[in-house]
């Protein structure tokens, strides 16, 4: 990985949409070139694929929560095949601290994100932070190009 190919994933970070033509324009090198390097990062799995940033609120779904959940390591496999079922789970991340895992998730209602709560007791205690706003993010990881 070059200063070259940082430029392209910062670039393809801003914009998954761009074109071979303008990332080779904003890149100072040819299209045949980006190309070659956009397949190759994506080869090395370096991009893993390329999504839209949705904006959930205009879709409904008002509350966004942070859930940690103190599983314990022998419920662990059993939560997880639990939680990739849940649609409104975006994010599920393992975690050092007070708890085990921390959930990001997206519902319509406050009754809706209660009764998803209560359907993790089984596997411990939770934790529930619903955020009012959004000062930053998401947004790319800014990769220096040196």
């Amino acid at each position: 990985m070059d200063k070259l190919d940082r430029k392209i994933l910062n670039i393809i970070q801003q914009d998954g949409r761009i074109s071979i033509k303008k990332i080779a324009e904003k890149c100072f090198i040819s299209a045949p070139s980006a190309s070659v390097r956009l397949q190759n990062l994506e080869n090395h799995g370096f991009i893993n694929s390329y999504t839209a940033n949705v904006n959930y609120e205009k879709l409904g779904y008002l509350i966004k929560a942070f859930v940690r959940l103190d599983v314990s390591y022998k419920e662990m496999p059993k939560f997880v095949k639990f939680i990739a079922k849940v649609p409104n789970v975006v994010e599920c991340n393992y975690i050092t601290g007070d708890a085990a895992v921390q959930l990001k998730v997206f519902y319509k209602t406050m009754t809706e994100l209660n009764e998803f709560n209560a359907s993790l007791k089984d596997f411990g205690n939770t934790h529930t932070n619903v955020a009012f706003t959004t000062n930053i993010g998401p947004r790319p990881l800014r990769l220096p190009e040196k």
